[in-house]
């Protein structure tokens, strides 16, 4: 049988390699081991022209929105925080539409911490542009933390009732996209898990499964993938 071909965005960054550096597609390893490990076979996502999201989603099984840079906050209509990292534009235009071209086709997905921001932001939700502030403590920028997890959830039925995850943060969901639930949650209350409605798995978490020895969270991406 086919093993399910899983996407993976990356960045696009300045690598060195021998007396050479240049622009590269760089991905953490972790991501493709993950998802070989789970039975699925990754490819990594260059941020290329918007226009070649569709047909990424033809060709794939499935798709994992990775980690990385703050989405951009003009995008849902806040100021950049001068505390927060840059944003990267390109990624977010190819995304963006990445994402998009995978809710309309029903195409398997998780979104990883900047990934689940990305499909808030898709779906007219808005974000925290800086967390400490709006809560008052610095909790979710330690590394481990435990979460909570709705049984009847997607999510749920991955990886139970709660789990303790890998995943610093200094944004979050403020208001929630159309369509979307809130599956999990930190101890503040914060949203840290969502799903799409009536999606064929459309699944969002504010922390890093793929840096977890515990694989079930993307074993189910690739189950709901295969062809």
């Amino acid at each position: 049988m086919r093993r399910p071909l899983i996407g993976i965005t990356a960045y696009l960054e300045a690598a060195r390699w021998g007396a050479w550096v240049r622009e590269a597609v760089l991905s953490p390893h972790a991501y493709a081991r993950a998802v070989e490990k789970a039975g699925g076979a990754p490819v990594v996502l260059p941020p290329m022209s918007p226009y070649a999201a569709v047909d990424y989603v033809r060709g794939l099984d499935g798709l994992i929105l990775a980690g990385g840079a703050p989405v951009d906050p003009t995008l849902y209509g806040e100021a950049r925080d001068p505390r927060a990292e840059e944003p990267q534009a390109h990624r977010d235009r190819f995304e963006m539409a990445l994402a998009e071209a995978a809710i309309k086709g029903n195409l398997p997905f998780l979104a990883v911490s900047r990934g689940m921001h990305l499909v808030n932001v898709v779906q007219d939700g808005t974000l925290i542009p800086w967390l400490p502030e709006a809560v008052a403590h610095d909790r979710h920028a330690t590394p481990r933390h435990v979460v909570s997890v709705s049984v009847s959830s997607m999510l749920g039925k991955a990886i139970g009732d709660h789990a303790e995850v890998t995943g610093p943060h200094q944004q979050a969901l403020k208001r929630l996209g159309t369509g979307l639930l809130a599956v999990a949650w930190g101890e503040d209350q914060i949203v840290e898990g969502i799903e799409l409605q009536g999606h064929r798995f459309g699944v969002g978490v504010q922390w890093h499964p793929e840096r977890d020895a515990d694989n079930r969270l993307i074993e189910a991406l690739v189950d709901a993938a295969r062809p």
